[in-house]
């Protein structure tokens, strides 16, 4: 197929990327480079399939020629994100998801949107299963990007109804893995930098709040098998594995550096309204594409701190 990747040179976008072009497909990525890194993409760089844009999709859009699919992947999404730019994440979701719905309207092209296991919220509902409306604070520090996720979803579904477009929705959970910035504020990479750094893993709260970890590579797998496949409803692409953050700590510092300690910290304000508990049901992912993650946690750490060791700078 001839696909746009809309934040493409980001961590999770530059993998589809990669994957894509590996099978055959040609790839235009559209990225303004607020958050994605170009030396995610250097693999491509000269790839006579693989095309690069420099833009903001809340601009009119560069002509692109024909295509057959529209990926929506264009949004800050580290929890320091929703402080600094939190105009930016309303705008993706809103103004720059709709171009890209009229991009892929006007080409007669599948869309996927990249969506968040955030419209959940704080859910009341354990674990999170697609039909489940969530729970979420539209004023609180996370609302940019947990609304700006919502709206994106209900623009999508209007324009498969109004435009009779062909969609797909991918409700991601917690991905880490390989091109994660280790500045990116998100728990695992902030504790595999922190133990090759030989500085304490800062653990807030407790420790007993739960998230469950996909590495990049199964979701990847996931956002291929659901942008190939025929469900045009919301799908959970996440591991169902539910594992504590204090269990977690303790499995980065028996992975990469045996000696760090854990501190456990006040969770600070810009933190407020985190969830506590977050584990995907995937049975409609295993039931409607055939997809379930493969990548052991222990397995995906060691991979990401190898990764840190020989392609970071962790200062």
């Amino acid at each position: 197929m001839r696909v746009v990747v809309a934040g493409g040179g980001g961590f999770i976008g530059s993998h589809l990327v990669d994957q894509l072009v590996a099978r055959g497909d040609e790839v235009t990525v559209l990225d303004a480079f607020s958050t994605g890194r170009r030396s995610n993409l250097s693999g491509q760089l000269g790839s006579e399939y693989c095309e690069v844009i420099e833009c903001d999709i809340t601009k009119p859009l560069p002509e692109v020629g024909d295509v057959e699919a529209v990926v929506n992947l264009a949004s800050p999404a580290c929890p320091d994100d929703f402080e600094s730019m939190a105009l930016e994440i309303l705008g993706a979701g809103s103004v720059g998801n709709r171009r890209l719905l009229d991009l892929a309207t006007a080409h007669g092209a599948r869309f996927l949107l990249a969506s968040t296991s955030e419209v959940y919220g704080a859910s009341l509902m354990h674990p999170q299963y697609e039909d489940y409306w969530g729970n979420v604070d539209p004023i609180g520090p996370r609302s940019c990007y947990d609304e700006a996720k919502r709206f994106a979803e209900a623009t999508t579904v209007a324009y498969a109804r109004t435009h009779r477009l062909d969609i797909r929705i991918a409700r991601i959970f917690n991905t880490y893995g390989e091109r994660m910035a280790p500045t990116d504020g998100r728990v695992v990479a902030a504790f595999v930098a922190r133990a090759l750094r030989d500085e304490p893993l800062l653990v807030y709260g407790d420790g007993t709040q739960t998230r469950s970890f996909c590495h990049v590579s199964d979701q990847v797998a996931g956002l291929i098998a659901l942008l190939d496949g025929s469900c045009g409803l919301p799908v959970n692409i996440g591991n169902p594995e539910e594992v504590t953050i204090m269990e977690l700590a303790e499995l980065v510092i028996s992975i990469v550096r045996p000696s760090s300690e854990i501190s456990v910290v006040p969770l600070p304000e810009r933190r407020t309204g985190d969830p506590d508990r977050r584990c995907p049901d995937i049975s409609r992912a295993r039931s409607e594409l055939g997809w379930e993650p493969q990548i052991a946690l222990s397995d995906g750490v060691a991979a990401m701190a190898s990764y840190f060791r020989d392609h970071e700078e962790l200062g």
